[in-house]
Parts: C-alpha cells; structure tokens; sequence
C-alpha cells in the first residue's frame, strides 16, 4: 500500500480519535512530511480530516467512507492481487480504465469512484453517479476469448453483484436481460462491458466491466427522467459501516470467481433462474422499432429466447428489451 492508503486505513482504524503526526509516522515508519502529504492529499479527495492544534489530525467517520484497504479486506484472501486505486471523482472510471489499458495496464486494475462526472450506460447513455450515494467500478481483463463469448463477463458480473446484494441487504435480486439488475421492480444497478477486439487474432486484448450501483437514493430523489424506473439498494439513514466497501469487495470477489473459469459458465443456471423477464410480456427495441413479444426462456449462451405475435421464436444475442408500455 502507498503511505496515503496506510494512513487512511489508520485513520478508519481510529475513528474521531486524534492522531499526532509523530504517532502515524512511528507506525507507518515513514517520516512526518511523508504523513503531511498523505493528509493533505486526502483533504484534497475529501476525506473530512481536521488539523487540531498542536495535537495532530482527526478525520470524521461518516459511517460509510471506502478505502483500497477497506475494500481488500471484504474481497478475502485474493484481495492482494488487484491493483485498486478508489478516488473521489472521476469522469467516467471506464473511459479511464480503458485509456490505461491501451497504455498497457495490467489485468486485475480496478477503479472504484464515489462520483462520475460523465458516467455512461449501454448505448452512449449518461449513467446518473451523484456523489456519495452509489458504486462506480471498473476492473480490467486481459482474457483469451473471443468478441461472441464477451457476453458472458456481463452475465457472470450481474450473477456477482445480485449475490451481494442479497447478502447485505436481504432484498431479492433479479437479472434483466441482459445487463440490470433489478430490487422490487426498480433498477439499482447497470453494467457495462467495453473491449477491444485484436484484428489479426480475432480475440479480445482487453475488457473493461463497468458496474454503477445505487446503494442509497440521493437527496432529494432521482432525476424526473429516471425515478420511475430508477431506485436504491438501501434505503437511506439504513446503511451499516462500511456499506459501500463490503458491497466492492463482495462483487470483485464473487465476479473474479466466476471469471477465473469463465469457460465452465457456472453463473448461468443463477443467471437464468434471477430473470427479472422469463414469462413476461416485453417490448423488444432495435433502434427505433420496437415489437411486442413474450419473453420465453435463455439459452446456454445467454441470448433471450422471445416468442413474437405472430408465433415466430426468435433468439437476442444483443439488443434491449423492456418491461414497461412503450
């Protein structure tokens, strides 16, 4: 860990408890400059960390900071293989990730922010990421795979993060095909897979996996554009310790499982059996058409398996479908 992470992980170890600059730097073996340009850098983030006079630095425990070493820790004993960086504010933690990619980042880099400034869904869509409320998580792969079996990180991703929300919150999770994940009939979470495809090889040189999850609704509601269809894992002033830290954590933890034996598919009887669509009438959208059908069943491949009006099965491999009267 670098000397910033060190000291945040002190201070959450202490909370509201002041800490002179003499004491971090004996325990963290490094000199008191090293330990002021910690502080001043996590001022600088946000974090709410006061100088007292003559005594040292305090930071105030909002209940629900994250941190690299926070987020380690609910990831288990495989934490130690991510290179995570978690930072206030981003534009998009994807467009990041994937700019660090192409300079040769290594697989296992995850970004974890508290805001976007340009956050962004399927399609080119603006992602809602208001400061202080969700998760915004990208993690990088280098897989040996082809562009058609992409999907399946998105799939074993929404398994992951439908486990953890039911571990932490006690809701049930469902799966919108193919990329949502849905509590009581709201969205709460959106991912999104970006890759570059080698030409000459015909397989990925690299994915991205985006995951945008509303752990809390922000104050004074979502945006008239989405509170309709938009809502929150927790309800707010309902939220445990660390909340947003074991949420990362489990979702890396759970997805890297999956990801580590990709080729078995093992999340895809979960994946069929959370479908927040199988046996509901459904509206499927291909640019500006959109056709009525019934949502039947999906495949070992993840495609949505439809039956039209007129009788016709058809088989998604991509697209959008929805729930709602369009």
């Amino acid at each position: 860990m670098t000397v910033k992470e060190q000291v945040l992980e002190l201070f959450e170890n202490n909370p509201d408890t002041v800490l002179s600059g003499t004491r971090i730097a004996d325990e963290l073996g490094v000199s008191r400059n090293a330990v002021w340009k910690a502080v001043k850098s996590l001022q600088e983030e946000g974090y709410d960390i006061d100088a007292v006079t003559n005594k040292g630095y305090t930071m105030k425990i909002s209940g629900d900071i994250m941190s690299v070493a926070s987020v380690r820790k609910y990831i288990g004993d495989a934490g130690d293989k991510f290179d995570i960086s978690v930072v206030q504010k981003i534009t998009s933690t994807n467009d990041v990730l994937k700019e660090e990619a192409s300079n040769g980042a290594k697989e296992g880099r995850i970004i974890i922010a508290m805001e976007q400034t340009k956050g962004k869904g399927r399609m080119e869509r603006p992602f809602y990421s208001p400061l202080g409320t969700g998760i915004y998580l990208s993690i990088l792969m280098r897989p040996d795979m082809s562009a058609k079996d992409a999907l399946f990180i998105t799939t074993a991703a929404a398994v992951a993060v439908a486990k953890a929300v039911e571990e932490l919150s006690e809701k049930k999770a469902q799966i919108k095909w193919v990329n949502d994940i849905y509590c009581d009939g709201k969205k709460v979470c959106g991912i999104l897979t970006e890759a570059s495809l080698n030409i000459e090889t015909l397989k990925l040189d690299y994915a991205v996996l985006g995951i945008g999850i509303n752990i809390m609704e922000p104050e004074g509601g979502f945006p008239d554009e989405i509170k309709d269809i938009a809502s929150a894992v927790f309800e707010n002033g309902k939220c445990t310790n660390q909340i947003r830290s074991r949420m990362a954590g489990l979702i890396i933890k759970y997805f890297w499982e999956y990801y580590e034996h990709i080729e078995e598919k093992t999340f895809m009887e979960e994946y069929k059996n959370r479908s927040y669509v199988i046996g509901k009438e459904i509206y499927v959208i291909t640019g500006e058409s959109k056709e009525h059908a019934v949502a039947v069943d999906i495949d070992d491949e993840a495609h949505l398996i439809v039956k039209m009006d007129d009788g016709t099965i058809n088989t998604l491999s991509s697209g959008e479908v929805s729930t709602k009267v369009i």
